[in-house]
C-alpha cells in the first residue's frame, strides 16, 4: 500500500491538470452555443478528442476523455484498488447487461461498458460457463439469482433489483473499508442519492412495499426501511421523510421536476470532494479529479444531447453539473 508521502508528486501534476477542468463560466458558454457541433468544436478547441476521434460521432470524444483519465492514473502509478468503488456501477451493469443479453439471445455490444477485466467478452463467458468465481467476490453471491430470474421467470425487474442491491451494498462496504475521506464521502453520497431515486421512482408508481424495501439498500445517511415505507406511503410522505433526514434541498428539487433533482445527485458529489483541492500528500485529490473529470464529461453529454434534440437553452441549462473548479 502506497503511504501518503507517495503521492506528492502525483498531487502535484493533478494541480496543474486540474487548472484545464472546465469551469462553470465554460458550462454556461456550451450551453448557450448555437448547435451540437459548435459544442464540440469548444470542447477540441480546449483539447477534447484525439486522433481516433476524428469524423466520429461526439460520443467517441467523450469516450476518448474517459480512456485519458484513467491513463493518467495509470501513469502517475496510483494503486488502483483506491478506485474500485467508482467502477463498481459499471461493471454491475455489464453483469445485468450480459444476463439479458444471453437469456434473449440478443446482441448488443454497444451496451456494454468498456473495462480492462470485465468487459463484454468476459462478462458473457463468465455466464455462459457459470464461472462466478471469476467474478470479484462482492458481485459474486447476486450472480445466479439474477441469472435464474432472469432465465426461468423472464423478470428483467426483479433482476435488476437483485443487482443494483448488491451493487450498492458493494459501494457502501468499500466506502466503510477506506482509509480515505473522499472514498468514504462518495460511497455514502452515492448510496444515498440511489436510494432516493429508487423512493422517488417507486411512489411515482405505487410500487409495493415488499419492492421497495428489497431495492433499497441500507445507507450511513438515513435509514433505508425508514426510506422506503416513507416512499410506499406516497409521494408528499416521501417528501416530508427526505426534508426530516436532511436531504431538504433534494425533496426542493424534487418539487421543481426530476431533471433539478438529478442535477442535485451530481452537485451534492461534487461539493463533497472540492476540500480534496486543498489537500497535498493523499490519493484524495487523485480520486477527486477523476470524479470531476467524469462529472464534467456527463456534463458535456448532456449538453450536446441537448443541442442536438433542440432542447430550449434554459432546459439544457437545468440540466448542467457544477464543476469541480
Amino acid at each position: 500500500m502506497a503511504s501518503d508521502w507517495d503521492y506528492i508528486y502525483a498531487v502535484a501534476r493533478i494541480r496543474v491538470l486540474e487548472t484545464r477542468l472546465l469551469s462553470d463560466t465554460d458550462v454556461s458558454t456550451m450551453a448557450g452555443l448555437k448547435d451540437a457541433a459548435a459544442v464540440v468544436a469548444y470542447l477540441k478547441d480546449k483539447g477534447w478528442g484525439d486522433a481516433s476521434t476524428q469524423g466520429k460521432d461526439p460520443e467517441a470524444m467523450l469516450a476518448a476523455e474517459e480512456r485519458k483519465t484513467w491513463a493518467l492514473m495509470k501513469e502517475l502509478g496510483v494503486d488502483f484498488s483506491v478506485f474500485d468503488v467508482l467502477s463498481f456501477p459499471n461493471i454491475y451493469h455489464n453483469l445485468k447487461t450480459g444476463i439479458k443479453e444471453i437469456c434473449t439471445s440478443g446482441n448488443h455490444p454497444e451496451a456494454f461498458y468498456a473495462d480492462d477485466k470485465y468487459d463484454r467478452d468476459e462478462m458473457l463467458r463468465i455466464l455462459r460457463d457459470k464461472d462466478y468465481a471469476a467474478l470479484p467476490e462482492h458481485m459474486r453471491a447476486c450472480a445466479a439469482p439474477a441469472y435464474e430470474a432472469m432465465l426461468t421467470g423472464r423478470d428483467g425487474q426483479l433482476c435488476d433489483v437483485i443487482v443494483d442491491r448488491a451493487c450498492l451494498e458493494a459501494i457502501e462496504a468499500a466506502g466503510q473499508k477506506s482509509r480515505y475521506k473522499v472514498i468514504r464521502d462518495y460511497a455514502e453520497s452515492q448510496v444515498a442519492v440511489t436510494d432516493i431515486k429508487i423512493a422517488v421512482r417507486g411512489a411515482k408508481t405505487k410500487k409495493s412495499l415488499d419492492f421497495l424495501m428489497k431495492a433499497i439498500a441500507p445507507c450511513r445517511a438515513f435509514d433505508g426501511r425508514g426510506l422506503a415505507q416513507a416512499a410506499f406511503q406516497g409521494e408528499d410522505t416521501l417528501m416530508d421523510y427526505l426534508t426530516a433526514s436532511g436531504f431538504a434541498e433534494a425533496a426542493e428539487a424534487l418539487k421543481k421536476s426530476y431533471s433539478a433533482f438529478e442535477r442535485w445527485c451530481d452537485d451534492r458529489m461534487i461539493r463533497s470532494i472540492k476540500p480534496q483541492k486543498y489537500e497535498i500528500m493523499s490519493v484524495g485529490p487523485l480520486a477527486a479529479y477523476v470524479l470531476a473529470r467524469l462529472n464534467e464529461i456527463k456534463t458535456a453529454r448532456i449538453i450536446i444531447t441537448g443541442k442536438a434534440n433542440h432542447l430550449p437553452e434554459n432546459e439544457i441549462r437545468e440540466r448542467t453539473r457544477e464543476m469541480y473548479v
